[in-house]
């Protein structure tokens, strides 16, 4: 069985992110795309591979443990940091500041890669080093695409320390600017954790649709709140082509 031939048959019968197949087990269920003896012969090749099983009483596939096996071990190896590398060279040279990229651990964030822009006046973030989930627009951005259950615990476990004049430290003040970042896509912050510092930031989500990671761009705040709503649209173009690295379909997870 070529490749060319089996993966145009599972594209068919498997819309992207669901795992149940759309057609039954039967030789027509591919119509209009291969001949039915052709049929026949990749789907009998498919399940000897345990790429697809069939359900004996409703006579409908799924896929298989191999498939499903094949998928896990693309994203364990997936280096996030690796992927996300062009996309803060691209982001850094479009908006002549500063890209990072941010992880999640456990009830804090921290910085594990940036591209500094090469000019004489720049942000530069120390990575690695643990920061609070409340405060920022990369924070903010995880925050807010966490699910509901996993905020409320979080406000509920930490005070919101202040750490500028502008830190948002009122939960409920919190909570509508979460709502507002969810509703745009992307965060921003003008000296909440760092004065002086501009910034917007917009999670990257996995195939589950969680937010696995933060992509931000940052610039000294007298240079860079003018143009935020400029870098905007292409922080989101870049975190909308990461996201779909990790098999995030929007309408679909």
């Amino acid at each position: 069985m070529g490749v060319n031939h089996g993966r145009p048959l599972i594209e068919r019968c498997f819309p992207e992110g669901n795992r149940r197949l759309c057609c039954p087990a039967a030789p027509g269920a591919a119509r209009g795309l291969f001949h039915a003896p052709e049929t026949c012969r990749i789907l009998t090749a498919l399940r000897n591979r345990d790429l697809i099983i069939a359900d004996p009483v409703t006579r409908r596939y799924a896929l298989g443990p191999a498939a499903i096996s094949l998928g896990r071990a693309y994203l364990a190896r997936t280096d996030l940091r690796i992927l996300a590398a062009p996309e803060l060279r691209r982001l850094a040279a479009q908006c002549d500041e500063t890209a990072t990229l941010s992880i999640r651990r456990g009830d804090t964030r921290l910085y594990v890669d940036q591209v500094v822009p090469d000019r004489e006046l720049r942000m530069e973030v120390a990575l690695g080093i643990p920061l609070p989930l409340h405060a920022g627009s990369s924070s903010k951005a995880m925050l807010a695409f966490l699910p509901d259950l996993e905020v409320d615990g979080y406000l509920e476990r930490h005070a919101l320390d202040r750490l500028t004049e502008r830190t948002i430290t009122d939960p409920d003040k919190l909570r509508k600017e979460l709502a507002a970042v969810r509703r745009r896509g992307y965060a921003t912050s003008v000296g909440e954790r760092e004065a002086g510092s501009a910034s917007v930031a917009a999670p990257v989500l996995g195939h589950d649709g969680h937010v696995i990671a933060v992509v931000s761009v940052a610039g000294p705040q007298t240079r860079f709140k003018p143009r935020m709503a400029e870098c905007a649209p292409l922080l989101l173009a870049a975190v909308e082509r990461l996201s779909a690295e990790f098999g995030y379909r929007p309408g679909v997870n």
